[in-house]
């Protein structure tokens, strides 16, 4: 038995890296998972994955940011698995420069994917949670829902070069923190977790200097130098950066019936480091 047997969540940015290490970690307490990423590629091979383990998993690619994607996304979970209990709203990037550099496009960007995104997932979730905590109410159940929204130690405490991503996941937390107190009727838990340093494809220190990530037809320069990533890891009192499998576990935590008391709290994930 799972701790999360029969409850269905949806992942966004599940394809990859933190995402895809949160997918397989709730498919494998026993939740159907709704996997999205940018690519078609990458949530095929995450719900293979999954299902050769012996889980539940189907796809739902595209932009999170598309105006069209928080209703197919909610309405995948609905049709396929015939409910909703968990939302994990991960997917994210960063574009980097300093303010006065940074172009209205970078700033608009950013806010999209990180803020608009989930505002929107969360919104096309309501009428869904909110039917199904009626009914329970209606025949003596008590079911919770849990919704984990990704922010970072930068939405905390600022980060130099990071403007844009950094007011964004401050934003994130004002998001959880006010969902929190509107979904509480429904026993809707809504928590944050803030990743530190976790290592994936976008923090690491590239041999040539020069990745990069396409978003929507625009090449973003990705990873850190090799200077900066032994900077920050002096910094980290645990002495490493975390794994993707280490920050899945941190969100997986509050999925649990152990958090079903737990809500509206922001969850420091890195190794100690948090400025």
């Amino acid at each position: 038995m799972g701790k999360l047997d029969g409850k269905t969540a949806i992942i966004t940015g599940a394809g990859r890296g933190i995402g895809q290490a949160i997918a397989v970690k709730l498919a494998a307490e026993g939740a159907n998972v709704v996997v999205n990423d940018l690519d078609s590629g990458p949530a095929n091979e995450v719900v293979e994955k999954i299902v050769a383990s012996g889980g539940s998993a189907v796809a739902c690619p595209g932009s999170v940011t598309a105006p069209d994607f928080a209703e197919r996304f909610v309405r995948t979970a609905t049709d396929t698995y015939g409910g909703l209990d968990i939302i994990i709203n991960n997917a994210g990037y960063t574009w980097d420069s300093v303010i006065q550099k940074m172009t209205d496009d970078q700033w608009d960007a950013i806010h999209d994917v990180h803020v608009k995104a989930p505002f929107r997932i969360l919104r096309a979730a309501q009428p869904v949670i909110s039917k199904a905590a009626k009914a329970e109410v209606a025949a003596g159940l008590t079911v919770h829902r849990k919704v984990v929204n990704i922010s970072s130690v930068a939405g905390l405490s600022g980060n130099p070069g990071q403007v844009n991503y950094a007011s964004a996941k401050a934003a994130v937390v004002g998001m959880t923190k006010t969902l929190a107190k509107e979904w509480g009727r429904y026993r809707v838990n809504v928590n944050a977790v803030a990743f530190g340093f976790i290592e994936t494809r976008l923090t690491t220190a590239p041999a040539d200097g020069a990745s990069t990530i396409d978003i929507d037809g625009v090449e973003i320069k990705v990873g850190i130098s090799q200077q900066l990533l032994e900077a920050a890891k002096s910094m980290i009192p645990l002495g490493r950066p975390g794994t993707p499998e280490e920050a899945a576990g941190s969100v997986a935590l509050l999925t649990y019936p152990e958090a079903d008391y737990i809500s509206g709290q922001i969850i420091v994930t890195g190794g100690g480091w948090e400025a």
